[in-house]
């Protein structure tokens, strides 16, 4: 996997990539989804819309807080 070729790319410009979304029903009714290519950025919703919504913001707080820390941002794996 490549980290960082490509450089300079604002936080707008890594939310608009198309990365893969895991969305996985648990025995309870609720969602879990993630996004593998960003390790930790997971979030559980009530429906598969609601956690869709919520790996939206999950993924814009993880892409920021490396983009802060300055460490690398993974482009997606799988172009889609």
């Amino acid at each position: 996997m490549m980290m960082n070729s490509i450089a300079n790319l604002t936080l707008e410009d890594y939310m608009a990539l198309s990365y893969a979304i895991v969305l996985i029903p648990d025995e309870d009714g609720t969602w879990y989804a993630k996004i593998p290519d960003l390790p930790g950025c997971m979030t559980v919703g009530d429906t598969q819309v609601e956690a869709l919504e919520m790996l939206e913001d999950a993924k814009r707080a993880w892409i920021s807080g490396s983009l802060y820390a300055g460490d690398p941002v993974p482009e997606p794996a799988f172009v889609v």
